[in-house]
Order: C-alpha cells, then sequence, then structure tokens
C-alpha cells in the first residue's frame, strides 16, 4: 500500500469515527429525551393516581365527620334536654338557685328584724 492509499485510509477512518461520534452523541440525547419524556409521564400518571387516592381519602374522612358531628350533636340534645329536665325538678324543689339567694335574702330580712325587736324589748326592761 502505497501513501496516498494510507493516506485516504486513515482519513476515511477518521471521518466513519467521526461520524460514529456524532451518531453517539444525537443517540445518547434521543436516549435521554426518550426516558425523561417517560419519567414525566410516569411521573403524571403516579400524580394523576395520587390525587385520585387523596381525593378518596377524603371523601371517607369527611363521611366519617359528619357520623361524628351527628354523634356530638345529639349526645348534646340529649344533655340539653337532660339539664332542662334537672332545672325544671329544682325548682319545683325549691332547690333552684336563684330562688335559695332570693330565700336567704328574705331569711336575713327577717333576722334583721326579729333582732330590732329583740333590741327595743331589751331597751324597754332596761
Amino acid at each position: 500500500m502505497n501513501n496516498i492509499e494510507m493516506i485516504k485510509e486513515t482519513a476515511a477512518n477518521a471521518e466513519e469515527m467521526a461520524r460514529n461520534i456524532w451518531l453517539a452523541g444525537i443517540g445518547a440525547y434521543g436516549k435521554g429525551y426518550e426516558e425523561v419524556k417517560g419519567r414525566i409521564e410516569t411521573l403524571s400518571t403516579d400524580s394523576n393516581k395520587v390525587f385520585a387516592e387523596l381525593v378518596a381519602k377524603g371523601e371517607k374522612i369527611e363521611a366519617q365527620g359528619k357520623v361524628k358531628v351527628e354523634e356530638v350533636k345529639t349526645k348534646v340534645a340529649e344533655k340539653t334536654e337532660i339539664e332542662a329536665r334537672v332545672e325544671t325538678l329544682r325548682t319545683k324543689l325549691g332547690f333552684n338557685k336563684t330562688d335559695a339567694d332570693q330565700k336567704i335574702e328574705e331569711l336575713n330580712a327577717k333576722i334583721d328584724a326579729l333582732t330590732d325587736v329583740v333590741a327595743k324589748l331589751a331597751a324597754k326592761k332596761a
């Protein structure tokens, strides 16, 4: 093989190598693009799935919350009814707090009046 043929062969090999490097670069870019695209699609699908799961969980919790609210309302209504009955009974028996306070004031006034009468009687005897 002569020098010109060797140079032509070396140039052809160099050209082939440069082309292969170029194609490898384009291939790497394409592969990276496909991987990123696949990941984005997976993330989109996964995020939609997670969102749907969160909505389902929220609906379940909301339903449980409504049941609990109704239970509390019922208990409050029952307690209010019981308290009203107790208050009615206390009033009927004369144990109503305001009635007791009023009765104490009346008794204090009667004691004060009796104390005045006793003091006047004691003054007359003296």
